[in-house]
């Protein structure tokens, strides 16, 4: 005889598959999350990612994507569950039990499976970063620093994501116990959620919103500076909004028109389309989580060919083989003692050329920090500190023919750059630091020549009034530049072995970053203040670590090994370029995951359609098409959103730094390109394995 319990048992085995959907969905949401927590908190990326650091930033802001997405995931895996889940508690109630003796089943049962699945996702999540990440080691770059160290307190954050998947899953128990019409609860599943119909003007509008968005969101920080001369608060990122607007009305376009006119030919593929349109709700949900999932893979994704591209040009670019710089207190390698080396590897030198240089003070204007995030510009008469060539010597060491008027200095930047983030231009005063004599001065213009470049500060400045300033100033505030080449084919055992060579040549006192300023510590203790850099912990290298990616990126005397820069490119940001693949990995495959599952739930709650269809005639390869134009929807419109806005975004910002894009940046954008066409061919095949799933579970595989 069947009792209550037996026959409920009997309906749970019946709703297994999607049981296991869901345990499927919380699993890859934990494991995914989990393992982005690792990542996140782990020592091995904070400690060469710099705090308040663009890389960190960024790191943040596709994991907040990323929790949204997963959020978003398991929520609406968990209403598929429950609506297929009704079916059963109708059946039940029907036959007379009633809800206070289904509750505690009911709630067993979605504790249990979520519990469950939450807790292996979060156990799971571990082991699959590890694999992971030995598997970079071993295929990719391995290095000292890439020896993962793990920070238990992330679980706190899958521990909190826990509890709200099954928080969540609870409510919605309870929410489907509390209907009272039988009949409403057994259809449930069968019930549709049309979204609104909106007219064809609504797509449109939603690739204009986007567009406005992006834009109105990038520039609202500089407008908002300029007005209220104030730093801009965390909120002013609502001016994004208009982006997530401009989605929403795309995909609600996607769902209910297409992008294809069916004025011609009106029921021209009316099954699928109905399908897609009666279901609309659900669909626009999972298209629109989906979609910014692979916008925020693709935001970490492209970091590694902007950043490879950019280096390797700048490399090539350069102008000379080795090129370096120390202070004329550091007893370095003579050029004898450097040829002689060389020569111990079979290597000849040429164009050996060197040039004194000297460190001046420099006056100017800077931010000074206010209450609320305000600020004012107030005038400093000693600022920051620049290194200063005699043009004659900037002649010899470039070969460029310059001359430069008296009482007048030029910056240096790239040759692909107008301009210079780093550059002091508004100096007036620039001042030997021993003596303390000034000569006033105008800014003229920018000389372009790579390996002065960048956050070196370089300027050129008169003969005469080179030899003026640099009266009486100590070793201290002096330099020697040196450039040369490698006659025929360089050596990298060379290079290495002189780069450590190099660095023990230096004393303590130069063990700094190349953005501490001496002269602007100066200035601070000269007003009772603390000079930053004595006192910030980002702020420090290691002569120990000279390996190192903090020591090969920030030291203030870092020579230019064009050899040794190419060839040790992976193991100096091998951090770097790890943690961002992690995180596009999760993001993508979350996307995928999602897009799977969406197929699975159409094509399962629309099971009795298809039934419908064979009974009537249809052809295996008529229903097979039916689905792939469901399935091609829910991969290929999330795809080139999100792909598209990524794209559009790097372009901004590649273009903002100097309002226009150079060739290196250009280069960069067709790698991105390149790699969008590999994730591409990713979806392509994920959603070909979805289809020939789902036609194996409706039975109506293609018969060749």
């Amino acid at each position: 005889m069947m009792t209550m319990q037996s026959l409920e048992n009997k309906l749970q085995k019946a709703s297994r598959k999607q049981a296991a959907l869901y345990l499927l969905c919380n699993f890859v949401s934990l494991m995914l999350i989990t393992a982005y927590t690792v990542i996140l908190f782990s020592p091995t990326i904070l400690n060469v990612l710099p705090e308040g650091g663009d890389s960190r930033k960024q790191l943040y802001a596709v994991f907040a994507m990323a929790l949204f997405g997963c959020v978003i995931f398991t929520i609406y895996a968990a209403s598929l569950f429950f609506r297929k889940k009704s079916r059963q508690l109708g059946i039940l109630m029907a036959l007379g039990a009633s809800k206070k003796r289904l509750a505690p089943g009911l709630f067993r049962e979605v504790a249990l499976l979520s519990g469950f699945s939450s807790l292996t996702g979060i156990v799971a999540g571990i082991p699959f970063v590890i694999l992971l990440w030995k598997i970079f080691r071993l295929f990719i770059v391995d290095s000292d620093e890439m020896n993962l160290v793990i920070n238990y307190q992330c679980l706190f954050v899958s521990a909190a994501f826990c509890l709200l998947v099954t928080g969540c899953a609870c409510i919605m128990a309870y929410q489907y116990l509390r209907k009272t019409n039988i009949l409403d609860v057994v259809q449930e599943e069968h019930k549709n959620e049309p979204v609104k119909e909106l007219g064809c003007w609504c797509g449109p509008l939603g690739i204009f919103l986007i567009f406005a968005g992006a834009v109105a969101g990038y520039y609202s920080g500089s407008v908002y500076q300029a007005l209220f001369q104030a730093y801009p608060p965390s909120w002013l990122n609502i001016t994004y909004a208009p982006v997530f607007i401009g989605l929403y009305l795309v995909m609600m376009h996607t769902v209910i028109h297409g992008w294809v006119s069916h004025k011609k030919k009106p029921y021209k593929n009316i099954i699928s389309r109905s399908m897609m349109k009666f279901q609309g709700k659900q669909t626009v949900n999972s298209l629109i989580v989906s979609t910014i999932l692979i916008a925020g893979g693709c935001f970490a994704i492209f970091y590694i060919p902007v950043l490879a591209t950019a280096q390797m040009i700048d490399i090539n670019n350069h102008e000379y083989d080795y090129a370096y710089h120390y202070r004329a207190d550091q007893n370095v390698p003579s050029q004898r003692e450097v040829v002689d080396l060389a020569d111990s590897y079979g290597l000849s030198l040429k164009d050996w050329k060197e040039c004194p240089y000297i460190t001046l003070g420099m006056d100017g204007y800077e931010e000074i920090q206010d209450e609320n995030l305000a600020f004012h510009v107030e005038y400093s008469p000693l600022l920051n500190s620049g290194n200063f060539l005699s043009e004659s010597s900037y002649r010899k060491m470039t070969g460029q023919k310059i001359s430069v008027p008296p009482k007048s200095y030029y910056a240096l930047t790239g040759t692909q750059s107008s301009g210079s983030l780093f550059a002091n231009v508004n100096a007036t005063n620039l001042i030997n630091m021993v003596t303390r004599e000034k000569i006033e001065v105008t800014f003229k213009d920018y000389l372009h020549f790579d390996l002065m470049a960048g956050n070196r500060k370089f300027y050129v400045i008169n003969d005469l009034d080179y030899d003026e300033i640099s009266r009486k100033l100590s070793p201290v505030w002096n330099g020697t530049l040196v450039y040369f080449n490698a006659a025929g084919k360089d050596n990298y055992n060379f290079a290495s072995t002189f780069f450590h060579t190099f660095v023990d040549s230096f004393g303590p006192e130069c063990e700094l970053p190349l953005y501490y300023d001496p002269v602007a510590k100066i200035a601070k203790e000269e007003k009772g203040l603390t000079y930053w850099g004595d006192t910030d912990s980002m702020s420090a290298v290691s002569y120990e670590e000279a390996d190192s990616s903090d020591f090969r990126l920030y030291w203030a005397y870092m020579p230019q090994f064009r050899i040794l820069d190419r060839n040790d490119f992976l193991t100096t940001f091998s951090v770097y370029l790890m943690a961002f693949m992690f995180v596009a990995l999760i993001c993508f495959a979350a996307a995928m995951v999602i897009g799977y599952t969406r197929c699975q739930a159409i094509a399962l709650n629309n099971r009795y359609v298809f039934d419908d269809l064979k009974r009537l005639g249809g052809s295996p390869g008529f229903l097979t098409a039916e689905v792939r134009r469901q399935c091609i929807i829910v991969f290929r419109i999330p795809a080139l959103t999100g792909m598209a806005l990524m794209t559009l975004l790097y372009s901004m910002l590649l273009y903002a730094n100097d309002n226009r894009l150079t060739s290196s940046e250009l280069y960069s954008l067709l790698v991105c390109l390149g790699v969008l066409g590999v994730l591409s061919i990713a979806f392509f095949l994920i959603y070909r394995y979805t289809v020939r799933k789902i036609e194996d579970d409706l039975g109506i595989r293609k018969i060749k």
